[in-house]
């Protein structure tokens, strides 16, 4: 029987909180790996992607690539952060190379929606979104089946 995708629905009630997700969902993820996240501006996306590269053993200040695009982390495994934010079509997303920066390594992606079919699969997709609360934030982690098992018990602190 082949294995199912799975969705675990997570509300934070902090930056630090959306951190310390990150950083369980970083813990979790192999060289190849790909995050999709998705949500409008200020719903946790950056906050998240420094938790999950810190959990996944990045070394450094993670910071928001959104100026540079991508951001490249050594560690146990290279974690590669790319925010398509400021990007305008498909023509400057593939000039990224994100299929070969997810070979190399994690590859985290902000605004990953802009990137479409170029976006290297099978992807984790984070939905992240506004919760109740002036810091609350809600995120849907979609894993496809290949990485569902890696997924178990990702809410549970």
């Amino acid at each position: 029987m082949p294995a199912a995708s799975r969705r675990v629905r997570v509300t934070t009630s902090s930056p630090s909180a959306t951190e310390a997700l990150g950083r369980r969902l970083g813990a979790r993820l192999r060289a190849g790996d790909v995050v999709a996240l998705v949500g409008p501006l200020g719903a946790g996306k950056t906050v998240l992607a420094r938790g999950i590269a810190e959990g996944a053993g990045a070394r450094g200040g993670i910071a928001s690539p959104s100026f540079v695009i991508v951001r490249e982390y050594p560690g146990p495994v290279r974690v590669y952060h790319a925010d398509l934010y400021r990007l305008e079509g498909a023509a400057e997303v593939a000039e990224l190379g994100l299929d070969e920066l997810a070979a190399q390594g994690i590859l985290i992606v902000e605004w990953a929606d802009r990137a479409g079919a170029l976006l290297p699969g099978p992807a984790i997709r984070v939905v992240c979104d506004f919760a109740e609360g002036e810091t609350a934030r809600v995120f849907t982690v979609e894993a496809p089946p290949a990485l569902a098992e890696r997924m178990a018990d990702l809410g549970e602190r």
